[in-house]
């Protein structure tokens, strides 16, 4: 009777002892897919900025376009040939503007 009940202990902690092995090798698995998976999202870019508008020449003025628009929704009356060799350079390749307020800043800085 001792004999049982010593195997039955005996059976029933080799059996908590594979169950907690298992465990233990699932949850590093489990880890192992976090740190991998992480690895992987990091090598991507974060959100690139939306591009509020491009300002490029138009029609011998300065346009100001919005996203991939081929008619800009803006105008600045301010005569492209005026402007030096550089600006021309930048203008004809276009120009990224992020937020409004570089906008109004490109503005001013082109008007002066």
């Amino acid at each position: 009777m001792i004999r049982s009940l010593d195997k039955k202990i005996y059976l029933t902690l080799m059996t908590a002892i594979t169950v907690s092995g298992f465990i233990v090798i699932c949850t590093m698995g489990q880890s192992l897919h976090r740190q991998r998976l992480a690895s992987k999202i990091s090598d991507i870019p974060a959100e690139l900025p939306a591009v509020v508008c491009t300002v490029r020449e138009y029609n011998g003025r300065i346009g100001v376009f919005k996203g991939n628009s081929r008619m800009p929704y803006r105008v600045i009356d301010y005569d492209f040939s005026l402007l030096s060799d550089y600006d021309k350079e930048q203008l004809t390749e276009g120009i990224i503007i992020e937020t409004d307020s570089e906008l109004q800043q490109f503005i001013e800085d082109i008007a002066t």
